[in-house]
Formats: structure tokens, sequence, C-alpha cells
């Protein structure tokens, strides 16, 4: 199934396969006469899959050792994690009234320290994936082999060389339990322009490309994995539908 964001309707968004609350009124809900960008609604698609169909985790395991981790690079896209994250049950829904208020947990980047679920406090673009590869090493260091991380970057991103460095030791080192997710809008000004797959498959790097509106191509690209080494899926959202 594919869907489309766009501001108008916030995507219409399909309910979670589970019977959950749907995404698009709980995104409706935190935007409250805001405008948000492409940064927000290129991302709304990945996370629901993510949530709904790929990830080990679930409120009541959170502090779980084998549970899947997963990190927001692109922690300005916010909005649309914390209306996931809602949805699943990880946080109350009326945080979403106030998010970016002076008393809220809710700031404009997540914090882990505030919001359950959250795995780490991001600011700068480029420091999630070379977060997501020391969390990677640590569980396999630790013999916990099932836990599988998963970074969202923006193809913005990969213009910033802390991730060229992430990329090639990942790849060099056969890193097998890390996913990275670019969701590439076309918002990055040097990167691998129309490309970004063949920054990581020259570091040996397994990878697949994909409508980031179509859930099911994006479920299979996400546990396309073969396991034995790092993957990486390249979510292509048309800018003019966000």
């Amino acid at each position: 199934m594919t869907t489309t964001t766009t501001n108008a309707t916030i995507a219409e968004a399909a309910a979670p396969l589970d019977g959950r609350q749907p995404v698009g009124p709980l995104l409706e809900r935190i935007r409250a006469g805001r405008d948000f960008g492409t940064n927000v609604y290129s991302t709304v698609d990945v996370l629901q899959v993510l949530y709904d169909r790929v990830l080990r985790i679930r409120p009541t395991t959170v502090d779980d050792p084998d549970r899947d981790r997963f990190l927001l690079s692109k922690g300005h896209a916010v909005a649309g994690y914390y209306a996931v994250l809602a949805a699943a049950g990880f946080i109350p829904v009326d945080w979403l009234d106030d998010q970016g208020g002076p008393a809220s947990r809710l700031g404009d980047h997540p914090d882990r320290l505030l919001v359950p679920g959250v795995e780490i406090g991001s600011g700068s673009l480029g420091h999630g994936l070379g977060l997501g590869v020391g969390t990677a090493l640590g569980l396999r260091a630790q013999g916990l082999l099932e836990p599988r991380v998963y970074v969202l970057v923006g193809d913005a991103e990969l213009d910033e060389g802390s991730n060229h460095e992430a990329i090639t030791y990942a790849g060099t080192t056969g890193l097998a339990n890390l996913t990275a997710i670019v969701v590439d809008n076309a918002s990055a000004t040097h990167g691998w322009p129309q490309c970004p797959a063949a920054r990581f498959t020259v570091d040996g790097w397994t990878a697949a490309t994909v409508d980031g509106r179509d859930h099911d191509a994006l479920h299979t690209a996400l546990t396309g994995h073969d396991g034995n080494r790092p993957h990486v899926v390249v979510a292509v959202v048309d800018p003019k539908e966000s």
C-alpha cells in the first residue's frame, strides 16, 4: 500500500496494524496551527512501519537488553516521532498538546532522559549514525546478538564527514546488526545526489532503495538485511508531496 502525506491531510494516516491510534490526528494535534515542513512529513511513513511492523520494542520493554534500538539522528523531524510514540503507547497522548512548551518533556529535539522509548538525545546533524555504530558494537561485545540497531538520517546528513567515517567503519568491520535509513527528500547540498545508496555499498553495505511512502516496500526493505553486513534503506520522498 502506498500512502501520501500532505500538509492538508497529514497522510490520512492509516490505522496501525494492531488497532492502535492512527498517527495522522496525533500529528495534527502537535501541529496545532503551526507549519511543519518536509523534514517532518517525509519521515512519518518510515516511522510508522518501523514501530508497527519492524522494531522489537514495546512500552513494557524499553529497558529490556534484548530490545531493538531506534536512533533518530534527524532530530529536527521530531514531531512525527512523538506522534508515532504516542500512537504506540510509549508516551501519553496529552503530552502532545504542549510539545515545545516551557514545561514540556517533548522538546524540539528528543531527550532520552525525558521521553520513554527514546534512545539518544539528538542535536546537530551528523551524530546519529556514529552513535548507532557504537551501540551496535556495544551489543555485539556483550554477546547480545538478537537486537538490531536502526538509525534514521536525512539525506543532507551525508554531507557531514562524521557519517562517512561511520559508514566506512561499519562496512569494514561487517557490523551486521546495524541498519541505516536515509530519508531522501532531495535536500542535500552536496552528498550523493540521486544515488545515496552508493555511498554505502562502496564500503560493503547491502542496500535497498524504495518509495518512502509505500509501507509494504519499506517493510520488505527494512527486513531485507542478509545478517552478514550492515544494511541501508534509502526511502525516496518527493518533496513536492510533503
